[in-house]
């Protein structure tokens, strides 16, 4: 059995289940892409549903951020996603020097994390539509075939389980993301120290490292980063 097809029956397997986003992930990295992200773009507002750099931990969820943060708006394949008929997908190969992608978008996406270009697939459901984008760190495109193969699991895996919200804080320990958790509710760290029954110091010290493993500086960026996108 290839690494391909394990990683894919992996997938399959855990469909619709907590073990999905690193299955996924496993098997994004074995396309040779340096970087995963996966959007869900809805009428007015974008949401992170996976984020992941092989290179550089961290370095997706800024994007990510950034990206939440208006940017989405100015996606390059935005009005080709807004037409895809339902039940469709459509494969592109996207480079710095595309047609209607903003200087400052290349730079931020692009020109400043090192990466050279991706392979975006573009899916219509019936009621949700997603960008899935395999980025390079080199000049060379990811296999078309296998770019939409990850993009049908990641459709089916979305279709079969409720969105989470939280997804993009998958990759922190349980008290790590329940120390976001309380952040996005509004919750003081004395309060969220009451809840967890921990000191407000040893709250902080758990927010740092969500912060640091996350890409963070503030609050505000926290709530960018898994903003809803009704």
């Amino acid at each position: 059995m290839s690494s391909t097809h394990r990683l894919t029956v992996a997938c399959l397997d855990a469909l619709g289940g907590a073990g999905f986003a690193p299955a996924l992930e496993a098997l994004a990295e074995a396309t040779g892409a340096r970087q995963l992200m996966v959007f869900e773009i809805g009428a007015t507002g974008a949401r992170c549903l996976m984020s992941r750099n092989y290179a550089a931990p961290g370095m997706a969820e800024i994007l990510a951020a950034e990206y939440l943060n208006g940017w989405f708006r100015r996606d390059p394949l935005l009005p080709a996603l807004r037409r895809l008929a339902p039940g469709r997908r459509r494969v592109l190969r996207v480079r710095p020097d595309t047609a209607g992608m903003a200087a400052d978008y290349r730079r931020i996406f692009f020109d400043a994390p090192g990466l050279a270009g991706k392979t975006a697939v573009l899916c219509a459901g019936t009621g949700r539509r997603l960008i899935v984008n395999l980025y390079e760190a080199e000049d060379g495109a990811i296999d078309a075939d296998l770019a939409d193969l990850l993009a049908l699991l990641v459709a089916r895996h979305f279709e079969a389980a409720p969105v989470d919200r939280y997804a993009a804080l998958s990759g922190l320990s349980a008290r790590e993301r329940d120390v976001c958790l309380g952040i996005l509710a509004g919750q003081t760290a004395d309060a969220i120290a009451h809840d967890m029954g921990l000191s407000a110091a040893t709250v902080t010290t758990y927010r740092k490292r969500a912060y640091l493993k996350l890409g963070l500086t503030s609050r505000s960026a926290l709530f960018a980063l898994c903003r809803a996108g009704d």
